[in-house]
């Protein structure tokens, strides 16, 4: 799309312009903020907060923004959001205390003997990484993100201010470098959104979506806003005569409601235009109409009357007041033919509904004698914390993030009527494995409403799933699985199952390795094995164990030869490694080696590598532990013993036949 720039950049800075704070005194905007406060929560602690400004302000006293504006700006901005969603007076202050660790130097020990445990606890979890090496930016936001996910399973309010911080910062992005830009808007889209959509706070969702498309792609968001300016007096043509006709009709069947339009958001154009390949002026529905009702009865009455009024479009009403979505969610859906012959979108809700529709968690927000209210629709954060714990990588948990924050759902049924929620495209390998990690691995077969189906079928909602496992010893998951399964948790324990299989085949593959290099090396296998000096050279290879060495061998990654090295190494610089048999016994003499140790019998002898004495050398023999006879030269500095008792006389056969020896 090409963009008309004289004529768009004047509507595209008006537009950004309602997506930005109005720019105010630092006075103004303190008394801005306590105001909002006092008009949210008129039992707010207003004292405290304006302590906290203080303590926020002479921290930051000589900091300054890429703006130029002062630092202590951005924590008034961040507040002043959170005042707006109605937050308690501990989340203002920490909003105001937020960046004072990071970026002064006072400590959390500091803010927690001024203001609490509480609000040290929220700002430690809102606090970046920043002081943390990490190997790559990726590893550094998946290590800030599951930070965030670990306080916020501690404390909700953790994330509300660290969405408040983001959309701060991207409506002043436009002060930092063409790359930053593009970084934080990129992050905000694939992190910040969905979270915020998670939640259910509508009002920050759609400012991080649209300030971050303006910010990605400038020509396509000028283009947007000059095409939807464009339509706007026919729309609001259409607006005015539904709102019109609508709310006459719910006055005369005594339904109290308001009836309005509302604008959909620019990203939300774009998607529909890019994902599913729509026409501009296929995309009906650039407004909607809402209604709001008093009581939830009214709601299903006045879904009646619009479709008395305007023929519904088949397939296209949905009941979200019964089946809530995720994110606490609740309306009704219909689409109709409007007065002027195209689709026309109707929301209907309470009041109630719609302040959760718009800020979600933050509208259920409740403190009852300083405990936090634990809500069952925050389930999906306790399993993102569940499974962020099972992963190492850094892009394997970002992707899983992704999938796992900006889904649509379906809701199914188990056998017992329980409701459960996937994302579009779960299939019933996802159902096993929600169940319970054994009936997915055991997984073998599905019935979709009583019809056995296979295990690839897409779930849709409204399907009773039911679950055939195996008893069978070989029961186990399929590595095609991995390209079918929709939830992190499925993906995870599959992934797991294979990487233990794996493990196990590589421990029993290097153990047998390592026997046949013993045997080769004429060294005996099981007391070398159960000796302690196995731990040893494990630990110097820099391994757990003994097993992971075994692994280590079995996949490839660890030669036989370097272990056997190293043994032997360790048995000639320290002859005590090995266990001593509790009494000499006589050996075939000579060894193969032409070599007669005096005293013992039947005993392995060999040539030490430190010094390798050949015939006519002087040598001496020294019994080790669980090695055998080590000779050495008389003059090797391994020659002198620290167990005297252990030495032996030891000599060359002076004619060696290979068999026998006839002089010595």
């Amino acid at each position: 799309m090409e963009p008309r720039p004289a004529q768009t950049d004047g509507k595209r800075r008006g537009v950004l312009a309602r997506l930005r704070p109005v720019e105010q005194e630092p006075e103004s905007s303190v008394d801005s903020l306590l105001h909002a406060v006092k008009a949210s929560n008129p039992k707010a602690d207003v004292k405290l907060i304006e302590r906290a400004y203080q303590y926020a302000a002479e921290s930051h006293r000589d900091q300054f923004r890429a703006s130029g504006e002062r630092f202590i700006e951005h924590p008034l901005e961040v507040a002043r959001i959170l005042a707006d969603l109605n937050m308690d007076t501990t989340t203002i202050v920490a909003a105001l205390l937020h960046d004072v660790v990071e970026d002064t130097p006072l400590s959390i020990e500091e803010i927690e003997k001024e203001f609490g445990e509480e609000t040290s606890h929220i700002i430690d979890g809102v606090t970046k990484l920043d002081k943390v090496t990490f190997q790559s930016k990726e590893a550094h936001q998946a290590e800030t993100i599951r930070k965030m996910i670990i306080a916020m399973a501690r404390d909700i309010r953790v994330l509300l201010i660290k969405l408040a911080d983001r959309l701060h910062n991207m409506r002043t992005v436009g002060h930092l470098s063409r790359d930053t830009q593009e970084l934080k808007a990129r992050e905000t889209l694939e992190i910040y959104a969905p979270l915020a959509h998670r939640l259910g706070i509508h009002q920050i969702k759609w400012q991080l979506e649209d300030l971050s498309f303006a910010t990605l792609h400038p020509k396509q968001f000028d283009e947007i806003v000059r095409m939807v300016e464009e339509r706007q007096p026919e729309r609001e043509d259409v607006v005015e005569q539904v709102v019109e006709q609508l709310s006459e009709a719910l006055k005369a069947v005594k339904i109290k409601s308001t009836v309005s339009g509302r604008p959909k958001h620019f990203w939300s154009i774009y998607q529909k235009m890019v994902i599913r390949g729509r026409e501009f002026a296929e995309i009906y529905d650039l407004v909607g109409i809402r209604v709001t009702t008093e009581t939830l009865r009214d709601c299903y009455g006045a879904l009646g009357i619009i479709h008395s009024l305007w023929k519904p479009i088949p397939g296209r009403v949905k009941d979200y007041i019964a089946m809530p979505k995720f994110n606490m969610y609740q309306s009704l859906h219909t689409a109709v033919v409007g007065p002027n012959g195209k689709p026309l979108e109707i929301q209907i809700r309470t009041e109630q509904m719609h302040r959760t529709a718009e800020y979600g968690i933050a509208a259920h927000w409740k403190y009852k004698d300083g405990t936090q209210r634990e809500d069952a629709e925050l389930a999906w954060l306790r399993q993102m914390l569940d499974w962020q714990k099972e992963l190492s990588d850094p892009r394997e948990f970002m992707e899983s993030l992704r999938i796992d924050l900006y889904q649509d759902e379906v809701f199914v049924f188990t056998p017992k009527g329980d409701v459960r929620a996937f994302p579009i495209g779960a299939t019933p390998i996802d159902f096993a494995y929600a169940i319970h990690t054994d009936v997915g691995h055991r997984c073998v077969g599905a019935r979709v409403n009583g019809r056995l189906v296979p295990l690839t079928t897409e779930m849709q909602s409204g399907d009773t799933i039911e679950i055939i496992t195996s008893k069978a010893a070989g029961a186990a998951p399929s590595q095609d699985w991995l390209q079918v399964v929709k939830t992190p948790r499925a993906r995870n324990k599959i992934r797991q199952w294979f990487t233990r299989e794996r493990r196990e085949d590589a421990i029993e593959k290097g153990r047998e390795e390592l026997r046949a290099a013993l045997r080769k090396a004429g060294l005996p296998v099981q007391t070398t094995l159960s000796s302690s000096v196995m731990s040893s050279i494990a630990k110097d290879l820099r391994l757990p164990s003994v097993e992971a060495m075994e692994a280590a061998i079995g996949a490839g990654h660890l030669s036989t030869a370097v272990v056997i090295q190293r043994l032997e190494h360790e048995v000639e610089g320290d002859e005590d490694v090995m266990p001593v048999p509790s009494r000499p016994v006589r050996m075939r003499a000579p060894s193969e080696h032409g070599v007669v140790v005096q005293g013992v019998n039947d005993v392995l002898v060999r040539l030490a590598r430190c010094c390798t004495p050949v015939p006519h050398d002087r040598i001496v023999g020294f019994v080790t532990r669980g090695r055998g006879v080590s000779v050495h030269r008389a003059d090797c500095p391994n020659g002198t013993p620290r167990a005297p008792d252990r030495s032996r006389s030891a000599s060359w056969c002076r004619h060696w036949t290979g068999r026998s020896c006839s002089a010595t």
